[in-house]
């Protein structure tokens, strides 16, 4: 691992890299922050998708991809006469203290729920003055959903047992099939976003990141119906012409290959 000096003297490089690139580089000069909010989204994904496959080297260059978007950040402004690097780096150091009295003070905590909780309560002195007022507009449906749940939970709004959740589960599959009886599709979409909401809220109880959960089963039947569509393929008949029934043969196979 590399020294203290190390680490600080190859963030002055990029920084210095940076100060070239945009001076020297067609490309890189034009940049705005708005040109590059796109590209960002894109590396952080990809940073996603490192960590789903617990692959360290790509999570180590799609850390250095979202770095560098940092730096970008941080000279256009600096360029505008806002802020620099240090001042993104001296305003994180700043909250991260104040947010952490049972560290860098005298509050003391009995676990990380209480963390939490105490994170909630300061961020509301900062000028948050709704629970869910930082949740950002833009997230994933998904992700939105789970940290709604998470931060309604620090403030004391959860279930006294999370059993209880899932006859609210029960109770929201009920409504679904009552308007699919009813033929009402408005409303189905309405009873079908409930159900997800509920679904998302007993794996936070259970301590299950939903959107983890789900990305490794989309890539589980991916890998499954990847192995029928080559078993088909490889015989020389197309996939439309076989029927549910080998379909059903050919994936039961892949599910023993995978364990």
């Amino acid at each position: 691992m590399n020294t203290r000096q190390e680490k600080l003297e190859a963030f002055g490089k990029l920084l210095d890299i940076m100060d070239e690139l945009r001076k020297k580089c067609p490309w890189d000069r034009i940049q705005t922050m708005e040109s590059l909010r796109n590209l960002t989204i894109e590396e952080t994904y990809e940073l996603a998708d490192a960590i789903m496959d617990q692959d360290l080297e790509d999570i180590r260059k799609e850390l250095g991809d979202l770095m560098l978007h940092i730096v970008f950040y941080a000279k256009i402004a600096s360029e505008e006469g806002a802020f620099d690097i240090a001042d993104v780096i001296n305003s994180v150091s700043k909250k991260l203290v104040f947010r952490h009295p049972h560290v860098f003070g005298s509050r003391k905590v009995k676990d990380a729920g209480e963390v939490v909780e105490n994170w909630e309560e300061i961020k509301k002195t900062e000028g948050n003055k709704r629970v869910l007022g930082g949740v950002p507009v833009s997230l994933p449906a998904m992700i939105k959903a789970h940290r709604i749940q998470d931060k309604v939970r620090a403030v004391g709004f959860d279930w006294n047992n999370r059993e209880d959740i899932w006859q609210k589960v029960e109770e929201e599959i009920y409504e679904v099939k009552q308007e699919l009886i009813n033929d009402n599709k408005d409303k189905l979409e309405s009873e079908f976003g409930d159900l997800f909401f509920s679904i998302i809220n007993a794996a936070r109880l259970y301590h299950i990141e939903p959107e983890s959960a789900l990305e490794k089963t989309n890539k589980k039947f991916i890998r499954r119906f990847n192995y029928l569509e080559d078993k088909v393929t490889a015989s020389g008949i197309n996939l439309k012409d076989i029927g549910i029934e080998e379909m059903e043969t050919l994936w039961n196979e892949a599910k023993s290959e995978d364990k």
